[in-house]
């Protein structure tokens, strides 16, 4: 068996005071570990909206009627509450593996040597939107499923999503000033592209608020909107969306972009179509809760694929710290 180091008091006292930096002190994580860490917390973030819509499609986003305890007397469910208890507080639990998921990514890339700041800030961004939707989670459960904090509560999973996206992609990358791949006109189409995403699932969070699932069997607020004119426009944003993904692919074709673009744009066409496919189906099928929830998790393939091409559009290098030359003394005594 290996010696165990000794930990002095002062050793002690800076972990208390400073846990990373005193982590960070003592492990190196390999560049694996942290791309691993990175798409753990990725993985989690979209698993919490997954679940999240079970709640809903379930009838259970009362099955704890109050916050933060599952009922007044009570932190967690009760046998009284039955199913839908359990759902509801099964998805209150994974917020702590996510939370869990999240700190082990800031952890990771508090450790790595060097130290990119930038990495670890997304960390932490990850981290204080989890907070803040686990709060405003809170408040939906209060105001009994109000559909206008409901579609908040999912747009900042959203918001999650893209750090995390953005975070994974930067443990793949260098710290060097980011260089474009394509010409300004392509990444101006693909800004419309992400701008169109965004109210792509902005307004499939209307049609959740307006349309038949409440999230609970009770009596609970709807938007007054009417719900098919509202899908209607969400179909055809979904088309833009289609649209212009067919066309970038082409454009990228046509200015013989680099590989990486194009795989990636080849990859979000296939998702739509897929995620397409879905819609129209529980359109017509009459909104069965499997297919919503699987429209759901589709919604989330979406929007990462749209990130990873805008996030393909250039390529950051390592950022390689230049040589001391030889100094002057040292070159006018060699030639002397």
């Amino acid at each position: 068996m290996g010696a165990v180091p000794n930990v002095t008091p002062a050793d002690a006292l800076a972990a208390v005071r400073n846990p990373l930096a005193f982590v960070a002190a003592r492990w190196t994580p390999d560049p694996r570990t942290v791309r691993r860490a990175a798409l753990a917390a990725l993985v989690m973030s979209v698993v919490i909206v997954v679940t999240g819509g079970a709640v809903r499609l379930t009838g259970s986003g009362l099955g704890c009627p109050t916050w933060p305890k599952c009922t007044a007397d009570s932190l967690t469910t009760t046998s009284a509450m039955g199913f839908h208890g359990v759902i509801e507080f099964g998805n209150r639990m994974l917020t702590y593996v996510l939370c869990a998921a999240v700190g082990w990514a800031i952890v990771a890339a508090r450790s790595q040597k060097p130290y990119r700041r930038g990495l670890t800030r997304l960390g932490w961004a990850q981290f204080w939107i989890v907070m803040g939707n686990a709060i405003l989670g809170g408040i939906v459960v209060l105001v009994g499923l109000n559909p206008y904090t409901v579609a908040a509560h999912f747009l900042l999973s959203t918001a999650l999503i893209a750090v995390a996206v953005v975070m994974w992609q930067r443990t793949r990358e260098g710290d060097g000033a980011p260089r474009p791949l394509v010409g300004k006109p392509v990444q101006q189409m693909v800004w419309f592209l992400v701008l169109a995403a965004v109210l792509l699932i902005a307004v499939g969070t209307v049609v959740t608020g307006a349309g038949p699932h409440a999230g609970d069997s009770r009596e609970v607020e709807r938007m007054p909107l009417d719900w098919e004119t509202v899908s209607k426009l969400h179909a055809v944003l979904a088309w833009i969306v289609v649209t212009l993904t067919f066309a970038l692919w082409f454009v990228l074709k046509a200015v013989d972009a680099p590989a990486a673009p194009l795989a990636r744009t080849r990859e979000l066409f296939l998702i739509l179509l897929g995620q397409g496919v879905i819609g129209y189906v529980q359109y017509f099928t009459k909104l069965p809760e499997a297919l919503v929830g699987l429209h759901m998790f589709g919604s989330c393939l979406v929007w990462i694929g749209v990130l990873r091409v805008l996030l393909a559009l250039r390529e950051r290098p390592e950022v390689v710290a230049d040589l001391p030359g030889p100094s002057t003394e040292m070159t006018v005594g060699t030639r002397a």
